[in-house]
């Protein structure tokens, strides 16, 4: 069997609530989901999420190749970009064309993923996550309410523009979901909003009211002795990794003991993650993926020793894209369906952004200059609670 070509298709995730984090908010609750369908001379196509701008470049790194050479296929990529380098979005293509190789893997051997990655066990335990930074403190619980009655017990939400509010919005989820433990798991997420003169103080201030799990992405991310001091200062845990994009990121953070829990995001890839997990339990850490559409790398964290929890994210699917998997008693249920379980029904997609007319256009967009996707110019320089639309105003008091 080979590689014969690739299809770029984009569907759009209708959250039904305003999304986003300290950087920024997408008030229409509709973002892009990229799509990419690797095809084969055998009638099996491969199904890929997440950007993949330069996939005219990547691809020819895999075409006319066994897709079932995954691994190999993986370091052919990276290879053929060497020298301009793999971060940003050529990573993600590398990422996305991953996801449909092993997908293809799978299907070939006309199983689940799970199963070709070697898990013994198809329920993947996780955390609800509701990017919700931009919801009042009623819709925060009726969210997570959501989640309580589906047996979770850990949940983790956005803040790090008003220390004073997260701990209120903290104790208001952990109360919520008390019903299925004395101790609910509760996560932080400031997004890489605070700077290092920042991190310490309003961390201890939280934690004066909160038990964290951890803290994620308290500082840059490429910052070790920032996350370090964190980690000193704190009894939460830094979580942190999800930006990263390769091996050789992670060195000087681990190597700096900068990190609690080790994060890989689904966007990057299952290759990547699985090697993330196996770097993490060389130093006898815990990984966790962080959440994308369809729970991608769900499969692959059932099949590594050092799992800890997955982001899980929203309880539905983008539009057009059914996938074989429940959301129950506090985790993700895998199925059966042979490769990641993505069934595409591209009749269902909505018409390309260049049909619709500029004005009113509800296609969605994680690049918008407002959003989550963009770094405020003054991310980690503030010194009192910012307070703007997306933002409730604070109960009070300063950063």
């Amino acid at each position: 069997m080979k590689i014969t070509g690739y299809r770029s298709l984009r569907t759009v995730h209708r959250w039904g609530r305003p999304v986003g984090d300290a950087n920024g908010v997408i008030a229409a609750g509709v973002t892009e989901v990229p799509v990419i369908l690797v095809e084969t001379d055998g009638g099996l196509t491969g199904v890929g999420l997440g950007g993949h701008g330069d996939v005219e470049r990547v691809f020819p790194a895999i075409e006319g190749a066994d897709p079932r050479a995954v691994t190999a296929l993986y370091d052919r990529m990276l290879a053929h970009v060497f020298k301009s380098g793999h971060a940003g979005s050529t990573f993600g293509t590398i990422g996305a064309l991953d996801m449909a190789l092993w997908d293809l893997k799978a299907k070939l051997a006309d199983e689940p993923l799970w199963r070709t990655l070697g898990a013994a066990d198809r329920f993947v335990p996780g955390y609800a996550s509701g990017l919700d930074i931009a919801l009042d403190d009623d819709a925060l619980v009726a969210f997570y309410e959501r989640w309580a009655e589906r047996g979770f017990t850990g949940a983790k939400i956005k803040g790090g523009l008003d220390a004073d509010r997260d701990a209120v919005r903290l104790e208001a989820v952990g109360r919520t979901l008390q019903r299925n433990t004395r101790r609910p798991a509760l996560m932080l997420d400031v997004n890489e909003s605070w700077g290092r003169h920042q991190a310490v103080r309003l961390l201890s201030r939280i934690e004066q009211r909160v038990d964290l799990t951890w803290i994620e992405e308290p500082v840059r991310r490429w910052d070790p002795a920032g996350n370090r001091a964190v980690g000193r200062a704190a009894r939460a845990a830094v979580a942190t990794g999800e930006n990263l994009t390769g091996l050789e990121q992670y060195w000087p953070l681990l190597a700096a003991d900068a990190v609690g829990v080790v994060q890989a995001a689904s966007v990057w890839g299952v290759t990547h993650f699985l090697r993330v997990a196996t770097l993490a339990q060389g130093r006898d850490l815990p990984v966790s993926p962080v959440g994308y559409h369809a729970n991608p790398l769900a499969h692959a964290a059932a099949a590594v020793p050092n799992h800890l929890v997955a982001e899980i994210q929203d309880l539905s699917d983008p539009v057009g894209l059914t996938t074989d998997q429940t959301v129950e008693q506090g985790g993700i249920r895998l199925g059966d369906a042979p490769g990641l379980g993505i069934t595409v029904d591209e009749s269902a997609f909505p018409a390309p952004a260049l049909e619709q007319p500029a004005a009113g256009r509800s296609d969605g967009t994680w690049s918008h200059p407002d959003g989550p996707h963009v770094r405020p110019v003054n991310a980690g320089l503030r010194l009192v609670p910012q307070v703007n639309a997306s933002t409730p105003a604070p109960t009070g008091g300063a950063l």
